[in-house]
């Protein structure tokens, strides 16, 4: 707390402020009236502000009748000014779970500043209340410490960055919010123009064509803490609207960029008291899918894929052996723990399998007493059984789960298993851990779409070798691109960008825009691009995801002030809400 936390205020102290030195001395305390208790002629208060929490004793032999009067009947939640001395508890009343337990303030005066109906539910930490009903009393949730706790914590992270990236020749420029729409692999949400009868603005899915044009504006280095809007489904880790800090810089490759971020991340890391090593991993993507199935893996524990295919190529269970022989991969993970698990429980994972695209899961249970359960087993040869079982270092209580498909459906599949069995085996991930995915594909086919799409997004520059590869064979083109991932959650995506008009052109009709296309959505960046634009990248991080992860919560929405629920609604304000006929008039529209 800084000595600014008294100027300017009602008050002389906060509610957290108070020790044993301060005995004796008058003070001014405004906070809420958060616990009320009437001892038989004293009235006890803990008065809660934001930094904390003081007893005041409320004595009628030290007070004006009529206050004590008022006093008697305070309610929860009353918000109160109260002046007094302090003085001390005395040993045996001493409470040791409080910063100011040593001390009490007798009060001289109590006003009462407003009064509050009864609340909701209780102004504590770790109350069992409906999400829905916190977030429809927003601003009452936020009064909880542990909720003011973690817009702390969000606090001191975006000043850290901020600190950080001025100190290194950052410049913070905004954006603009109205903006044309862009693909950018989530629905857009638009706006419409009023002056411009049938026109539409797009709210930004990120700056990303903006930065990339304040690089050929000479700017060099930028940064924003921006809001970012996307209509798409809802996660613990997604809203629609959210936060990120957007990166980006000249003349840079992207060692460089990674460089950078790592000390920005350990001055923010330093803020918030939190201790990591530096610099940190560098880990393929190639690599990520294979051990870990995903490409934000979490490498708090162990529990890795294993590729059995040449194992099991030859077996006499078809599952297996066709997909290996038609090219597919067969993988399979060791939970350790988990071989005495009843065949129904062991089947019920079938669902999350089948979740994630798999067409069945077979499974082998090693149980602790050496007995060997599977309906599968008798397809094994011994010596591919005994290989498998070394592969996977099989011991008595273990569970082997398979994935026989293509490489994509099996590491998704083994990828939310992994996940699932750490959780049900109670699987200790103590910690943070960060590391760098990095060397992306530029490609992937979209099968529903049945075309070409970006891996990361269609400004990535592709990787030198691989650009003749672009019309002939655009799966096997690699790009400089880098993940920042945390415990399992991605953090931070960048990349160097395409600054040559030209390829940027090859790039967009390799993922199917004519020409007329690429000049309607594109045709600013590319005109930018013919004008001497450098050699750039950057980064983009969530903003909420990172506080999430150091706050050590479940969601983010337990990181920002005024969240969104799961179906993108705001119960507090009503949010989305109709608008009047005359509203649609003025802006052209009409409901169907």
């Amino acid at each position: 707390m800084t000595d600014f936390a008294n100027e300017y205020c009602m008050h002389t102290a906060t509610c957290g402020q108070l020790r044993s030195s301060d005995i004796d001395k008058d003070v001014t305390l405004c906070g809420w009236a958060w616990h009320n208790r009437d001892h038989g002629g004293l009235i006890f208060v803990d008065l809660r502000d934001r930094y904390g929490c003081t007893q005041v004793v409320i004595d009628p032999e030290c007070i004006a009748q009529d206050e004590f009067a008022c006093a008697e009947h305070l309610g929860r939640e009353y918000v109160l000014k109260v002046e007094g001395r302090v003085r001390s508890r005395g040993e045996e009343s001493f409470n040791p779970s409080m910063p100011t337990g040593e001390i009490e303030v007798l009060a001289h005066h109590v006003t009462v500043l407003n009064e509050s109906v009864t609340p909701p539910f209780s102004i504590e930490d770790g109350i069992e209340t409906d999400e829905t009903m916190r977030m429809k009393w927003r601003y009452l949730d936020l009064r909880r410490p542990e909720m003011f706790s973690a817009l702390l914590l969000r606090h001191k992270v975006a000043q850290a960055i901020r600190s950080a990236l001025n100190e290194r020749d950052f410049l913070e420029v905004e954006t603009p919010i109205l903006a044309n729409s862009t693909p950018e692999g989530a629905r857009d949400y638009v706006v419409p123009s009023r002056p411009n009868p049938g026109r539409f603005y797009a709210l930004p899915q990120s700056p990303q064509q903006f930065k990339q044009m304040l690089m050929v504006g000479g700017i060099e280095r930028y940064y924003q803490i921006a809001r970012c809007f996307r209509d798409e489904d809802l996660r613990a880790d997604r809203q629609p609207e959210f936060t990120q800090v957007d990166i980006e810089m000249s003349f840079v490759e992207n060692d460089e960029v990674m460089d950078m971020m790592e000390d920005v991340m350990a001055h923010t890391l330093q803020a918030v008291n939190v201790q990591h090593a530096f610099p940190l991993q560098r880990m393929p993507w190639k690599e990520a899918m294979e051990r870990y199935g995903c490409d934000r893996p979490d490498v708090r524990f162990g529990m890795e894929l294993v590729d059995i295919t040449d194992i099991v190529k030859n077996s006499g269970f078809k599952v297996f052996s066709t997909v290996a022989q038609q090219g597919g991969v067969v993988k399979a993970i060791n939970a350790k723990g988990a071989g005495d698990w009843s065949r129904g429980d062991i089947e019920k994972l079938a669902s999350i399998a089948a979740d994630n695209g798999a067409k069945g899961m077979a499974w082998i249970a090693f149980t602790s007493d050496g007995a060997e359960k599977s309906p599968i087993i008798k397809f094994f040869s011994d010596e591919e059984f005994s290989a498998l079982k070394k592969a996977l270092h099989v011991e008595p209580g273990d569970l082997v789960l398979f994935a026989a498909d293509t490489f994509a459906t099996a590491c998704a599949v083994l990828s939310a298993l992994r996940l699932h069995m750490a959780d049900a085996l109670g699987v200790k991930r103590e910690g943070h851990a960060l590391l760098w995915v990095v060397n992306f594909p530029m490609f992937k086919y979209d099968e529903d779409e049945k075309k070409y799409a970006a891996e990361h997004h269609p400004f990535t520059m592709i990787r030198k070798e691989d650009i003749d590869k672009i019309e002939t064979d655009p799966l096997s083109c690699g790009s400089y691109s880098y993940d920042l991932v945390m415990d399992g959650f991605e953090v931070g995506g960048g990349t160097i960008r395409i600054h040559n008009a030209q390829l940027q052109r090859r790039v967009l009709r390799r993922l199917g825009l004519s020409d007329e296309q690429i000049d309607e959505k594109f045709g600013h960046l590319i005109h930018a691009l013919e004008l001497g634009a450098p050699p750039h990248g950057g980064i983009a991080l969530g903003l909420d995801r990172l506080c999430m992860l150091l706050a050590h919560k479940n969601s983010i929405r337990d990181c920002i002030a005024f969240p969104k629920t799961s179906s993108a609604a705001d119960p507090m304000t009503g949010a989305p809400s109709t608008i009047t006929p005359r509203q649609l008039k003025e802006v052209n529209l009409r409901l169907l």
